[in-house]
């Protein structure tokens, strides 16, 4: 069996995280949490980056920074993971969604405007399969309406936008360091920091409410709680998983792209035929290969297509079901406009075996199933 996806290995974790347990700092902002955490902010030229227990937190975390409170409204497209929902649903806000795009799968940025009311306080654009957002129309928008602007890039470490990190385009941005991501603390993620005015409040509200992170800097003489907060913060253990991926960050980024180049490569014959759709990428984004997927004619044909996959040993899956048509995003949410292509588009979608050396053969074996599937 081809595996759907198998978790990041450089060969040097264990090593690391034995590190870790020999240095007795174990819990949370040990060292090699503090390497990660420079690692981005040097890597992605933004002001802060902490590391988190996962990027639904570290979204929580944008959404307390925010004061998100009951009646606020949120903007997001429905295709999406519920975390991008839950981390404003917690706070009482309304969530509002909006169409995607057919050709990248992302919120479409000429309905949004339209979706904003007096109530809206932040636009959540998610980086789907991080392939970037087209950024400089959310961002005037923000600045017109005085809205903030929370990137969810959790699919996104490494990709760009104009020459931009994802992530580090509004005012707060997200990854996942989840198993499934390009690079993985197995659970983690993070949140980055534009803005200098939101640093403190961040690390109080990651140290349960404390200014704990003032005290072990050698700031303050003892430490006390200083507002509401959680325990955000990452075992030292998970923070040396994710450490030996990031010292080779760009053999795993670039061993990716060459695994989606060549899917894509191959796969443009059945596309050139109509059979299949491919991913797109606009010009201005460099994309992750986060992930490869293709578009079906319709739902039934998909389903046909994953039966044939998996009856030949390989493991492809479909992703999102749009949050609107969910129990919770009926109870949570509203949809702003029609609804013209996340249903029907998130239907067509196939997400193919994706993953740091993934082989060449098995890439192949696949494409050539696809075209058996089809011619």
């Amino acid at each position: 069996m081809i595996k759907f996806n198998v978790p990041p290995v450089t060969g040097k974790e264990l090593k690391y995280i034995s590190e870790a347990i020999e240095n007795e700092k174990i819990c949370g902002d040990g060292d090699f949490t503090k390497k990660c955490n420079k690692w981005m902010e040097d890597k992605f030229h933004i002001l802060k980056a902490l590391l988190t227990t996962s990027c639904t937190h570290a979204t929580e975390m944008a959404a307390l920074l925010l004061k998100i409170k009951p009646g606020d409204e949120v903007i997001m497209p429905a295709y999406t993971f519920v975390s991008t929902a839950d981390a404003f649903v917690m706070r009482g806000a309304t969530v509002v969604f909006v169409d995607i795009r057919p050709d990248t799968m992302n919120i479409d940025e000429t309905l949004i405007e339209a979706a904003i009311t007096d109530k809206t306080k932040a636009i959540v654009p998610v980086h789907y399969a991080g392939v970037g957002c087209e950024m400089d129309t959310i961002m005037e928008l923000g600045k017109k309406y005085h809205i903030a602007v929370v990137e969810d890039a959790a699919q996104g470490m490494m990709a760009s936008y104009k020459g931009k990190a994802l992530g580090t385009i509004g005012d707060f941005g997200c990854y996942s360091f989840h198993e499934t991501k390009n690079y993985s603390m197995g659970e983690g993620g993070a949140l980055l920091i534009r803005e200098e005015k939101y640093i403190e409040d961040a690390e109080i509200i990651r140290e349960k409410g404390t200014n704990r992170s003032k005290f072990f800097r050698g700031q303050i003489d003892k430490y006390t709680w200083m507002e509401a907060g959680s325990s955000y913060l990452p075992s030292d253990m998970n923070a040396a998983y994710l450490w030996a991926q990031l010292e080779l960050a760009e053999e795993i980024n670039q061993n990716r792209l060459k695994n989606w180049d060549r899917y894509f490569e191959r796969l443009s014959g059945l596309a050139d035929k109509g059979y299949i759709t491919l991913p797109y990428v606009p010009d201005e984004c460099q994309h992750n290969a986060h992930m490869f997927y293709i578009k079906t004619k319709d739902l039934e044909e998909r389903t046909k297509l994953i039966d044939f996959l998996r009856d030949n040993g390989v493991w492809a899956v479909f992703h999102y079901i749009p949050l609107h048509s969910a129990p919770a995003g009926q109870k949570y949410g509203i949809f702003s406009g029609e609804d013209k292509y996340t249903t029907t588009e998130s239907e067509r979608l196939l997400r193919l075996p994706m993953y740091y050396n993934l082989k060449s053969d098995d890439i192949d074996y696949i494409v050539e199933l696809i075209t058996k599937f089809y011619v």
